[in-house]
């Protein structure tokens, strides 16, 4: 069962078709960096569309005759969708292949460039988002009140519902898996990774109910606006109440796993009494051997813009690595 995550910004006030086809949904990954342009491997700028990353990442490597460890790349990107991400392919001393021959369905090659390292997961700074909402219903001068909201506050940085599955049954795997259940290999990650965020978005959530969310409590953890650098827990205080306000730094939230929570005071009472309440994923995860991390409970789109046409809206934005698009959305639309 999904979970129910309140809204921050008051509901949302429009009904909109999602992903009516692949280009109502663009995605473009941006690494912050540049190819080296020389080195073992090669960054292969791709555009794929209806298929999903780790999917076309074998594609590559079967076409080239390497091990699928050759291939990298930094984030999976929407299946649903046009997108544009990096590979990462080892070629070695190799002659490179004529890329455009590859003939692999879905996918384009954009560009080629020699880079000395394999690309890791989370590599990239960002991803740039392209969405077009179509056949809307509702009150637009009141999503009109919820855009400017959403670009002046953010908005609860929740995990999307990609990371639970179908139903959020990699939830429902999970608490299988620690109850004695076996499952492959390919598939203990990603429901550690569910369990782990069913955990933080119950934390995401009772703060969103309470109102704050975005702002300093009692025995705060704070992270650094741009990077993952954490301090506290600290008093809060005038001058931290300031830098939260000003989107310097954000509270956190636990990614659970072994060890003692960071946060104290208020903070802490909230975050063990959501661990009490679903304990089995709480203990499962500590059994798993994963450590105690923290994720900012705030996201704040960058560049966001948004464009009326018709019965349609466009929206343009990026989000830091990590952040899923349909978190922003859900505060404006809900969709069919």
């Amino acid at each position: 069962m999904s979970q129910v995550l309140p809204h921050a910004h008051g509901g949302p006030p429009l009904l909109a078709e999602l992903r009516r086809e692949p280009g109502d949904f663009r995605v473009e990954e941006v690494l912050g960096f540049e190819p080296d342009g020389s080195g073992e491997h090669v960054l292969v700028w791709i555009e794929k569309t209806g298929a999903n990353t780790d999917w076309v990442a074998r594609q590559f490597a079967r076409k080239l005759g390497l091990p699928p460890i050759a291939i990298g790349y930094a984030g999976l990107k929407d299946r649903h969708a046009i997108t544009r991400q990096y590979l990462s392919v080892q070629l070695g001393r190799r002659a490179e292949p004529d890329w455009q021959a590859l003939d692999i369905e879905g996918v384009r090659v954009l560009a080629a460039t020699r880079h000395a390292r394999k690309l890791k997961r989370g590599a990239h700074r960002a991803n740039r988002f392209l969405i077009r909402l179509r056949a809307l219903r509702g009150e637009r001068e009141r999503a009109q009140v919820v855009l400017d909201a959403i670009a002046a506050h953010g908005v609860p940085n929740y995990f999307g519902e990609q990371r639970f599955g179908h139903e959020a049954g990699n939830v429902d795997l999970a608490r299988r898996l620690f109850a004695g259940a076996r499952l492959p290999r390919e598939q203990r990650g990603i429901v550690l990774s569910a369990a782990r965020s069913q955990l933080f978005n119950a934390v995401l959530a009772q703060r969103v109910r309470a109102a704050n969310w975005d702002r300093a409590l009692d025995g705060e953890v704070f992270m650094l606006a741009g990077s993952h650098s954490l301090f506290g827990p600290e008093p809060p205080d005038a001058a931290l109440a300031q830098r939260v306000a000003d989107h310097d730094i954000h509270p956190t939230g636990p990614l659970w796993g072994r060890g003692e929570l960071r946060s104290g005071g208020a903070v802490r009472a909230i975050e063990s009494a959501c661990a009490e309440a679903e304990a089995d994923l709480a203990r499962g995860l500590v059994e798993a051997g994963l450590e105690q991390q923290r994720r900012a409970l705030r996201l704040l789109p960058q560049a966001l813009h948004a464009q009326w046409e018709a019965d349609e809206l466009v929206l343009a934005f990026e989000l830091e690595t990590g952040a899923f698009a349909t978190t922003v959305l859900r505060e404006l639309a809900c969709w069919q």
